[in-house]
């Protein structure tokens, strides 16, 4: 306990910057011993980066971090750097070092005890108590746990560490950091290459950990399961914000924030309003002043007057500066326009689009697929299966090498990929391109989806971060009226958030959905029927 209580973690007012690039400013934060951290929000917001000046591997542009663990600090990279030439083995023993060393200094303080003073063996048994805390009598069996746990238990430990793929590569690290069980854990996207089985041990492991544990994830169910603390970074202001209670106090503090807003922009209306007609009916008295026989002449009226104008000044300056700070809505829920097909087509039975005997080289063949208004398929089969492929197809943007197409309406496709960065257009030009009219028309439009700020649209789309490029698609998505929504991996790139406020606007969207998705939330509030694709198998 009185190790326990020397512990901390401690952000104070740091700022960072690449260039000039500005990532972090005046930051605050601590994160109290035994607290689990989900660090969210949009891809190039700066959550890596503090990971990084906590770990201390990056060090700050101004401010102080204090990190006080006795019992040590374990970081997962978002990208591993493992020894290619290293074997499993060599990754693990590494990874246990601190312990390993311990252990060696109790083995050779062991061989003086028969000769020991009184304070050699005061530093033995510090020796003995560290390593107690540290679980070293258990790291083996860490290891072990860790491994199996994240599917890597046949593994053999003599394999070379560069013959394993990209994801096994990722899965080894974190059961490595795991495995090492140091006080501290700092994890950067722990959950991805991770299948369900795993994530939930994971999951386990981490809620079970008696230490403390800041984890940078997209995952909504990690954040649900692990996370006692929200730090949201905040990618416009630069910023972090705190939120107790996990992930359902996170949704319930922004929810709040929603109706605070709402209620701020109906009294700035009221006030508004009221105003308005104070002015008016002042103005009209003022200007009856002179019209009415009773009102009198000389001293009397002319103090009068002076009064009444003096409330008319004061309500005209009232109103001017109302109408030049008003009180913005709230965004309006995400919602996605439906094409003009769709009733008609829905209300026949109609069909929006066939596939027949459709073949795309060695890597797709659909013998038929038929789409109906208002039908919902969620497309499911292993990586290589043609999810992808199919998708393309559907959507128009690939031409198979045989068979038939047919397209009987509008349709909305969200691609996988993020386009590649060329445009050095601005981001409102490239919302609104092959529109009618100037761009600046449809600022308001993309502004009242509450994805950007006014003055991200002069940003050149190739100065974006990924989140916003991702931001960008689904703002012409949800603006562009369409029938079948084609949708693959739309939660790519894109916060909690606003994958909630999609998953509600798919809800809600009568059209026709067609979606691939390896998010497993995701996955079990679409509910639809599953079309499973396998590799080198016609469906």
């Amino acid at each position: 306990m009185r190790e326990r209580a020397r512990t901390q973690l401690t952000v104070k007012d740091v700022s960072k910057a690449y260039g000039d690039r500005s990532v972090l400013q005046d930051v605050s934060l601590t994160v109290r011993p035994g607290e689990r951290a989900g660090v969210i929000g949009d891809n190039g917001s700066g959550k890596s980066t503090l990971l990084r000046l906590i770990a201390g591997t990056e060090r700050p542009d101004e401010g102080g971090i204090t990190v006080r663990f006795p019992g040590g600090t374990g970081l997962l990279p978002q990208v591993v750097d493992l020894d290619p030439a290293a074997t499993v083995q060599d990754a693990v023993d590494a990874s246990l070092l601190e312990l390993r060393e311990l252990e060696r200094r109790i083995r050779d303080a062991e061989s003086r005890l028969a000769a020991a003073s009184e304070t050699e063996l005061a530093e033995y048994g510090e020796l003995l108590h560290a390593f107690e805390e540290r679980g070293g009598y258990e790291a083996d069996a860490r290891v072990d746990a860790a491994l199996h746990g994240l599917g890597l238990g046949r593994l053999s430990r003599d394999r070379p560490v560069g013959s394993l793929s990209g994801g096994e590569q990722s899965r080894l690290a974190l059961a490595c950091v795991l495995a090492a069980a140091p006080e501290l854990l700092l994890l950067d996207e722990p959950t991805n290459h991770l299948d369900r089985q795993a994530a939930h041990w994971l999951e386990e492991h981490l809620r079970a950990h008696r230490g403390t544990v800041v984890a940078v994830t997209h995952d909504r169910e990690f954040l649900d399961r692990v996370a006692t603390t929200i730090l949201e970074v905040d990618r416009d202001r630069r910023a972090v914000t705190r939120y107790g209670d996990g992930w359902t106090g996170y949704r319930a503090a922004r929810a709040a924030a929603r109706r605070r807003r709402a209620r701020e922009h109906q009294e700035w209306l009221d006030e508004l309003a009221r105003t308005e007609e104070l002015v008016a009916a002042a103005g009209q008295r003022l200007s009856g002043t002179g019209k009415d026989p009773h009102q009198g002449f000389g001293k009397h009226r002319r103090s009068h007057e002076a009064k009444l104008s003096g409330r008319v000044r004061a309500a005209r300056q009232r109103l001017e500066r109302l109408r030049r700070e008003p009180v913005p809505a709230p965004p309006e829920p995400l919602a996605f326009r439906v094409g003009l097909a769709t009733a008609a087509a829905r209300g026949a039975g109609g069909v929006l689009a066939e596939l027949d005997g459709v073949a795309v080289g060695d890597r797709l063949r659909v013998e038929g697929l038929t789409v109906k208004a208002g039908e919902r398929l969620l497309v499911t089969g292993p990586n290589g299966a043609g999810k992808s492929t199919l998708l393309r197809v559907l959507a128009g943007d690939l031409e198979p090498d045989g068979g038939t197409v047919r397209r009987r309406a509008r349709i909305g496709y969200l691609p996988q990929e993020l386009p590649a960065v060329s445009s050095g257009r601005p981001l409102l030009s490239e919302y609104a391109a092959g529109r009618p009219g100037p761009a600046e028309e449809y600022a308001a439009e993309l502004l009242a989806l509450g994805l950007f700020r006014e003055e991200d649209l002069t940003v050149p789309v190739a100065a974006l971060s990924a989140g916003q490029r991702r931001r960008l698609q689904l703002a012409r998505l949800f603006r562009r009226p369409a029938d079948l929504l084609v949708l693959d991996e739309p939660t790519n790139h894109v916060t909690p958030a606003l994958v909630e406020e999609l998953e509600a606007a798919l809800a809600a969207y009568p059209g026709a959905v067609v979606v691939v998705s390896h998010d497993h939330r995701f996955r079990a509030a679409f509910r639809a029927p599953r079309l499973e694709l396998r590799a080198g198998r016609p469906c």
